[in-house]
């Protein structure tokens, strides 16, 4: 059964400050969207070495997909996009560009958002000695900002092309059918 794991990006919901509402609301999207997946997720404070461990854990555990929510704006902590560049070995530039583009359709500030998609590899059987997370297919990472708006429209985007992803990624997939 695959699996999705949504990873809130945000210092004041790691820290209590302030309640992770999009995460919440990203599992009942993940629910409804794919049935027949399992999910769950993690808060993390937003910086390029909580991102990338928290990645790499949910990868490490399985997780077929990672969703982040948030730090993919322009502030100084918004350092998301960051944490993808040791994380993806290949770039899937057009979910991310579908993700803005219909998020500009709601709000012209998604043309700023520097969220990225791609494939993080897994480690080769062996390669890291004890501890290492066994050999498998790879995990696809999808940022999307942290909003509720965000959320709403874009797990309902990526879902129905996760299922031929993942297929795809395990050396199967019909690419007639698509």
């Amino acid at each position: 059964m695959p699996h999705i794991h949504i990873l809130t990006v945000s210092d004041r919901a790691h820290a209590g400050h302030a309640p992770d509402t999009a995460g919440p609301r990203a599992l009942e999207l993940a629910s409804e969207h794919l049935p027949e997946w399992t999910a769950d997720g993690a808060v993390v404070p937003d910086g390029i070495e909580s991102v990338t461990s928290g990645v790499l854990a949910a990868r490490d555990r399985g997780a077929d997909v990672v969703v982040t929510l948030g730090g993919t704006g322009s502030s100084p902590r918004d350092l998301t996009p960051e944490a993808m560049q040791t994380l993806i070995g290949t770039d899937l530039p057009g979910i991310a560009e579908m993700l803005r583009r219909e998020g500009a359709t709601q709000t012209p500030a998604a043309a700023l958002g520097r969220g990225r998609a791609g494939i993080v590899d897994r480690p080769v059987a062996g390669a890291g000695g004890e501890g290492t997370p066994p050999a498998g297919r790879p995990t696809v990472v999808v940022n999307l900002p942290g909003s509720l708006r965000a959320t709403d429209q874009g797990l309902p985007l990526i879902a129905p092309l996760l299922g031929h992803l993942i297929e795809q990624l395990s050396g199967g997939g019909d690419h007639a059918r698509h």
